[in-house]
């Protein structure tokens, strides 16, 4: 990843960490708890594909996993969003722009639902049972609730930073897509070193001495008749 969208993906996936552990969760909302680390993941997957979302993912997960208040195996939360910001990259738009909201929602959609039940999953493999007691098909319907009702306020966000983050000139200036940048770079190394400007004034000292040779040849012509 460039250094501008680590930057930029850091300084999300933190915001939204403070403000999903201080703020989201302590809402004491039935069934699960708004997500919006998730959502901060699939907005930059959305522009940055499928390795950046999956990058990204995994940072995300392994902060969340040592966050306070973290009562679970450390890696769950890394692997979950690891995964689906790996398959939300696939769902890229062209150029990362939306041509309508309909992709987003149902990236939302199902990614709640897979990170939900993925987490669950990895969860009775390793002897946590905490998604029994509390029910399954009530995390899941609330976490789509939940995420679908704060997808429209963040995720579009999200998209339009990473999209100016990506067209920033100075991010990426070494490589141009129409390599004006190298043409503009040597052209200025050789006229830098004067070479030609040198032969530029070679050239016209060139003409003007002859010049003066055929004026005075024609004048002592002149002198002769």
């Amino acid at each position: 990843m460039r250094l501008n969208r680590i930057l930029l993906s850091t300084a999300l996936v933190v915001v939204a960490l403070v403000l999903q552990v201080s703020v989201l969760a302590r809402l004491h909302l039935p069934g699960a708890v708004p997500d919006l680390l998730l959502l901060t993941v699939l907005g930059l997957a959305m522009v940055y594909g499928h390795l950046g979302g999956a990058f990204t993912g995994f940072g995300a997960g392994l902060l969340l996993d040592i966050a306070p208040p973290a009562d679970h195996a450390a890696g769950r939360y890394a692997l979950v969003l690891c995964v689906v910001g790996y398959c939300a990259g696939l769902f890229r738009p062209e150029n990362g722009r939306l041509q309508s909201a309909l992709r987003p929602l149902f990236v939302v959609g199902a990614a709640s639902l897979a990170s939900t039940l993925l987490y669950a999953s990895v969860g009775a493999l390793v002897g946590d049972t905490a998604a029994r007691h509390v029910g399954l098909g009530g995390l899941l319907l609330t976490a789509v609730l939940y995420n679908l009702l704060l997808a429209p306020f963040t995720v579009p966000f999200i998209m339009a930073l990473a999209r100016r983050a990506e067209s920033d000139p100075l991010g990426d200036s070494s490589s141009s897509p129409s390599g004006k940048s190298s043409d503009v770079a040597s052209g200025w190394l050789s006229s830098g070193t004067g070479l030609s400007i040198g032969n530029q004034r070679g050239g016209l000292r060139m003409r003007a001495a002859r010049a003066r040779v055929a004026r005075a040849g024609r004048i002592k012509g002149v002198k002769r008749l």
